[in-house]
């Protein structure tokens, strides 16, 4: 969170720093978290299961790591749309139509089921 101090107001400071205080001390109250994971884990084969179980799968993570969907994002993708013209070009159908895919249906008034593979 970027907060740009020369545009608040001295009773707005005063406020941001009475926050920050309060989230220091509640910090500062907090124990490492590898010692509560600890306790958790020991507690959780105490009673004969263990964290992957009460938690789910992703409960066993890094620490500090945080539990993700998997995302599609910078996966690989087979081609579904090739130009005829030049078969390097390659679309996957996925983001913008690219411009050689654009410039040949406009050119030739083509659909693009005309481009599939």
């Amino acid at each position: 969170m970027a907060v740009l101090l020369t545009d608040l107001t001295p009773a707005q400071l005063d406020q941001l720093i009475s926050q920050a205080s309060a989230r220091r001390t509640q910090l500062k109250k907090r124990k490492p978290l590898a010692t509560v994971r600890a306790k958790v884990e020991a507690a959780a084969r105490a009673s004969g299961y263990t964290v992957e179980e009460l938690f789910g799968a992703s409960a066993k993570s890094a620490p500090g790591a945080k539990a993700s969907k998997k995302s599609a994002a910078g996966s690989k993708v087979a081609p579904k749309y090739r130009n005829p013209d030049n078969a390097q070009q390659t679309w996957s159908g996925r983001g913008l139509k690219p411009v050689w895919l654009r410039d040949a249906m406009g050119a030739r008034g083509a659909k693009l089921e005309d481009f599939a593979i």
